[in-house]
């Protein structure tokens, strides 16, 4: 894992914009900071960063608009969402935009580091090609030095998470996994109760892309009272 990361912040509060930046500096990182999420936009496409930290609440559009956006231009670092305590509905729809990872104001500069550091190791680190280079799901190949997922000549677009998702069901097929393994080896913390809603929406997500019917899946199963399966 290489040993520098740029980071992308997005927080129109100037307290809270300079505050973050300098202890991300303090910390290592590299960190670009934007007020506009239109700004924010431009500036990742033409200076990719490793990860994206993203308020909800912009002036000019919302930390939606931009999340998909970003998705919608194929880029592939991951993207942490900061929302206000209690709006269950932002969470929700950061996922559904391609977010990975979300976390609650108020929260203290050491929490947000562990979210950063565990996003940046599974998206850098462990889940990055350390394995087998191609992994296969019936039609499906898994590229994981490139991180990509094709179905024949077509490639399919996931978010870091999804990916990482859909790798470790590979590397567990036909096993009953439950949503809090599935937390604490996809996104790095142990499991609350409001987190395994995570888990759902993210298996949605995986299912729209590369199920042939998402609304009968084939690959991904539901195991009731437990979790998901991927089909052996």
């Amino acid at each position: 894992m290489k040993k520098t990361f740029e980071i992308l912040l997005v927080e129109d509060d100037p307290a809270v914009g300079e505050s973050l930046k300098a202890g991300l500096t303090r910390e290592g990182f590299i960190v670009h900071w934007k007020v506009q999420g239109k700004d924010a936009i431009r500036f990742a496409q033409e200076h990719p960063t490793d990860l994206m930290i993203l308020d909800v609440r912009l002036p000019d559009i919302s930390g939606f608009d931009v999340c998909r956006r970003i998705r919608e231009m194929k880029m592939r670092q991951p993207i942490l969402m900061l929302t206000v305590r209690g709006a269950e509905t932002d969470k929700v729809l950061g996922l559904e935009m391609g977010a990975d990872d979300y976390i609650t104001k108020p929260y203290s500069l050491r929490e947000l580091l562990s979210r950063i550091r565990a996003q940046l190791r599974r998206a850098y680190g462990e889940f990055s090609g350390a394995e087998a280079d191609l992994i296969y799901i019936q039609d499906l190949i898994l590229d994981r030095t490139r991180g990509q997922v094709s179905r024949g000549d077509q490639l399919i677009n996931l978010s870091p998470t999804e990916f990482r998702l859909l790798v470790y069901l590979a590397k567990h097929r036909g096993q009953a996994l439950t949503r809090p393994q599935i937390l604490d080896a996809v996104w790095g913390y142990d499991a609350e109760v409001e987190y395994e809603a995570t888990v759902n929406v993210c298996v949605r997500r995986l299912r729209e892309k590369i199920e042939i019917d998402p609304s009968h899946p084939t690959l991904i199963l539901t195991v009731p009272g437990i979790g998901y399966r991927l089909v052996d």
